[in-house]
């Protein structure tokens, strides 16, 4: 099947989140276009499937996913689709914070009037080196309120990889009914 992945990302982890998912999609033998949502991505009527994913930044994604799904909605709603949301919050051991990052994904999807076959949510990564003064002294304190590492030289990735393949199979394996 030929397949899209429409990806948003503020540090690059839903990028690589978003690599990783063609990477599996592709070893099951599906043909797959990748494309950063701010560069202008092809159509979804020009696919089989689609998913989708954004990383939570300030209780929002990036508004180059919200246009893309809003201008291509319809075709959405019709064919096999998902959403993968990808949040630090996620790795979180506090069961409200899970609870919140999962609230952010399903406003955003009523929203945009969007209704994905699939949706997963996935820990990000605190990329120290990439954040501004401000912005690093903001994660540090979260971190450490979550029994995170705080040393700012470095960054920590906190993705599970064995999810996100299981994600991306079981996306593959719903496509392989659709196609039978």
């Amino acid at each position: 099947m030929k397949l899209l992945i429409v990806y948003g990302t503020t540090e690059g982890q839903t990028r690589k989140i978003a690599r990783f998912i063609e990477s599996a999609l592709e070893d099951c033998g599906h043909h797959v276009t990748i494309a950063d949502a701010s560069d202008d991505p092809p159509p979804a009527s020009e696919f089989d499937a689609v998913l989708i994913g954004a990383s939570i930044h300030i209780h929002s994604y990036q508004p180059a996913v919200a246009h893309y799904v809003r201008q291509n909605v319809q075709v959405l709603n019709q064919k096999p689709s998902g959403f993968f949301s990808v949040c630090l919050a996620v790795a979180s051991d506090l069961e409200e914070e899970h609870r919140e990052a999962e609230k952010i994904a399903s406003d955003f999807l009523i929203k945009v009037s969007w209704s994905p076959k699939m949706v997963g949510h996935f820990a990000g990564a605190l990329k120290y080196t990439q954040y501004d003064f401000f912005k690093r002294l903001v994660m540090k304190m979260i971190a450490k309120r979550e029994g995170r590492s705080t040393d700012t030289s470095q960054d920590y990735e906190y993705t599970n990889w064995d999810a996100v393949k299981a994600f991306a199979m079981d996306f593959a394996g719903k496509l392989e009914v659709v196609k039978t």
